[in-house]
């Protein structure tokens, strides 16, 4: 998967997800890689954080390779509920690495490790509490205002996290293909002299709105080819 996803990106991702018709399902702002430059691709290993690794380690046990942990810690600012010994035990069991909906810490470790994580950021302090569990605690996690099972993928980059149906994903990734040749082409083109304003015949775009006011951009995009945007 990761080899699949590795010369798109979320951006493209998400286009692909909005001209398909696939419900758009990004982390929140905010989530990012740990080292920047570090990508992931995977299903989603759904595990929900009560205060203690068990639930992180039993999860690991049912893990295929290349499955992405996926941590619902709500989001608190207060904990971090990753370290190194977590992404070691991590990546000895084959995973791709993790996201978190929330903060980790040990962050020299983690580099030095090299699973890629993603987060709100940093926190010295772990926890200090143990709530009671879920019975849904492996089977599925809430990432902002999703919830993510094994059903899903997950992928990441420096723009950010997507969620996508694992039964969309081909045609979502072929989608994001289809716009990144069409938008490296563009890019081409304007490097070679050729403004975007005359690739996309912006003045007749102007003109057709004129006489049309319900006459939008992206439709236009569409008749004549375009990838700007969704």
């Amino acid at each position: 998967m990761l080899k699949t996803f590795a010369e798109l990106s979320t951006p493209l991702v998400a286009d692909a997800c909005v001209r398909l018709g696939v419900p758009l399902r990004p982390a929140p702002p905010g989530i990012g890689a740990v080292v920047p430059g570090h990508r992931i691709a995977g299903r989603a290993l759904p595990t929900r954080h009560y205060g203690s690794v068990d639930v992180f380690l039993e999860a690991f046990t049912d893990a295929r390779p290349g499955d992405v942990l996926v941590i619902d810690n709500g989001g608190r600012q207060d904990e971090a509920c990753v370290g190194d010994l977590l992404c070691l035990e991590a990546q000895a069991a084959g995973l791709a690495g993790a996201v978190i909906w929330g903060l980790h810490r040990d962050t020299p470790e983690l580099a030095e490790i090299g699973l890629p994580v993603f987060s709100y950021g940093r926190s010295a302090p772990g926890p200090v509490r143990l709530a009671e569990r879920e019975p849904e605690a492996l089977i599925s996690a809430r990432f902002g205002a999703h919830l993510i099972t094994a059903d899903d993928l997950v992928f990441g980059d420096d723009d950010g996290v997507l969620f996508v149906p694992a039964d969309r994903a081909d045609e979502v990734l072929a989608t994001a293909r289809t716009l990144w040749e069409t938008e490296r082409a563009q890019a081409d083109r304007i490097r070679a002299g050729e403004t975007l304003r005359r690739q996309t015949a912006f003045d007749d775009f102007l003109a057709r709105r004129a006489a049309d006011p319900s006459y939008t951009f992206r439709r236009h995009l569409r008749r004549v080819g375009g990838a700007v945007e969704e």
